[in-house]
């Protein structure tokens, strides 16, 4: 899978080829940003602004090439409301092109009574499912993703995110000493590929020959990572 302990060119380089794109893109943004958590990080990833077909065209080609170098295997996508449909929808396209072609579902948050009604909209949930997802915050999502595929009969098998920002989770307004993302892992049982990490955006800082406006905020990201950082 696509992990810290993953090391290798080839997993460096989509990493770093997919900060820059969300950098250019304006989806990474530096400055003063409070969390979900309280905290004021200094950098800003907010998938909601890959808003036109290229962005979201080359965003899906950054999933499919990380998925298929993981080598996770799962039998169909489920894109959580709301920014993971249009995320399991491209990231569907972009691996039938690549030669996989899965079945694609995704929940409304609120009940349909009409039509075909229900929650779920698509193919049946079955087998491994791979959830799509731009990042993983508390990881509340992931279990309401959880509990519907499970729900369906189907098993929640991997997930699949823009960003890990191997940063400590909260529990109860506290911090703790796991990640989301390590939670997933080791207490749900699931693999989590992730395109790109803090990790990756602190060398994409650090790069000789960068932006020196961008190459700044190196050092205020690298005290949030020493701050609330944790270690995979």
């Amino acid at each position: 899978m696509v992990t810290e302990s993953a090391q290798g060119p080839g997993r460096d380089r989509l990493a770093q080829d997919f900060v820059r794109f969300a950098v250019e893109s304006g989806v990474l943004r530096f400055g003063e940003f409070k969390t979900k958590a309280g905290r004021m990080s200094p950098y800003f990833f907010n998938a909601g602004l890959f808003d036109d077909g290229a962005k979201m065209g080359r965003l899906a080609q950054f999933y499919a090439q990380a998925l298929v170098a993981s080598g996770i295997g799962f039998d169909m996508l489920f894109g959580p409301a709301y920014k993971g449909i249009p995320l399991g929808a491209t990231v569907a396209v972009e691996l039938a092109r690549l030669g996989r072609n899965v079945p694609f579902a995704y929940n409304r948050k609120e009940a349909k009574d009409h039509g075909e009604g229900g929650t779920l909209v698509g193919a049946p949930l079955k087998g491994r499912v791979l959830i799509i997802d731009d990042v993983m915050s508390a990881g509340t999502a992931a279990r309401e993703s959880i509990a519907l595929i499970r729900a369906a009969g189907a098993t929640p098998h991997a997930i699949a995110i823009a960003l890990d920002r191997q940063e400590k989770a909260t529990e109860n307004g506290r911090d703790v000493d796991h990640s989301a993302v390590q939670y997933v892992r080791r207490e749900l049982g699931m693999q989590v590929c992730a395109i790109a990490r803090l990790a990756d955006l602190l060398r994409y800082l650090e790069a000789d020959g960068g932006d020196p406006q961008i190459h700044a905020h190196h050092e205020r990201v690298l005290a949030y990572r020493q701050r609330y950082g944790v270690d995979d």
